[in-house]
């Protein structure tokens, strides 16, 4: 299973919020928007403590990410609105060549 984007991630925690509002148990919501209920619980637990803040995600642990927005940013840009010379397309080689990074780096 795919990990969700935050957007939907925060639409779904939304409607765990909304449905337990409207007076729906743990288990009809988990039931409704198949999920578990350890997850329904989870999510209407940090709405009652932090309000809308707790529905976001907690920072996670692990080394902070090296590859900056900009740096994403600086690639998708190049990708879309250069082609190499004497290619018509981008390999992960030559972009990682073209912008200083690491070929694993862009591969990310």
């Amino acid at each position: 299973m795919r990990r969700r984007t935050t957007a939907q991630a925060l639409a779904q925690r939304s409607r765990i919020v909304l449905e337990c509002a409207d007076g729906h148990s743990i288990m009809e919501v988990s039931r409704r928007l198949r999920l578990t209920p350890d997850t329904v619980r989870t999510w209407r637990r940090r709405f009652l403590e932090r309000g809308l803040d707790g529905l976001s995600d907690e920072p996670r642990p692990g080394v902070p990410r090296k590859i900056t927005d900009a740096d994403v940013e600086r690639v998708i840009v190049k990708t879309l609105e250069e082609k190499p010379k004497n290619a018509t397309h981008w390999s992960t080689r030559s972009m990682a060549a073209a912008t200083g990074m690491s070929q694993s780096a862009i591969s990310r």
